[in-house]
């Protein structure tokens, strides 16, 4: 009796020793990314813009996608294209596009992969410092109207 206790201490030691040493990464839970995008095509709504918002975890991967009423169709992969591109890269995408513009160096951005949108509205979603994803709006009249939702929503959720 002894000895299987002392067995099956020995072999099951280095399992919970491995579990124990896994890494953690932060995440946006749905519940958090479909607040910050309902409330991000309402703050459009109520300026009378028509907007797609979408929220993208940090991998890229589409969490929630909202298309109002009456939306462009174009306003879909604007605003996926911004979320990821945000996501991807870290940054917003006003930003990213005045870098680019102000750099032909760095024109080459564009060409990295065919998912960017490199046009205001998208912003990194950041809780608590880390990277959790992004947010892209698309179909408001321009860039900064996009972007400004955008904000709406994140503020919503407590994102910087």
């Amino acid at each position: 009796m002894i000895r299987t206790f002392a067995l099956s201490a020995a072999l099951l030691t280095p399992v919970a020793t491995f579990a124990q040493e896994l890494p953690t990464a932060p995440y946006l839970p749905l519940d958090m990314a479909t607040k910050a995008a309902q409330t991000a095509v309402d703050a459009c709504t109520a300026e009378g813009y028509n907007v797609s918002v979408a929220i993208v975890a940090r991998s890229g991967v589409t969490k929630a996608l909202l298309r109002a009423d009456n939306a462009g169709p174009h306003s879909v992969g604007s605003s996926t294209g911004k979320a990821f591109t945000s996501a991807s890269l870290g940054r917003d995408t006003a930003g990213l596009a005045g870098f680019i513009g102000g750099n032909p160096q760095n024109d080459g951005l564009r060409d990295m992969d065919s998912r960017l949108v490199i046009q205001a509205g998208g912003l990194p979603i950041k809780i608590g410092g880390a990277l959790v994803g992004g947010i892209g709006v698309g179909g408001a009249p321009s860039g900064d109207i996009d972007a400004t939702c955008a904000r709406a929503g994140l503020d919503a959720i407590g994102a910087e």
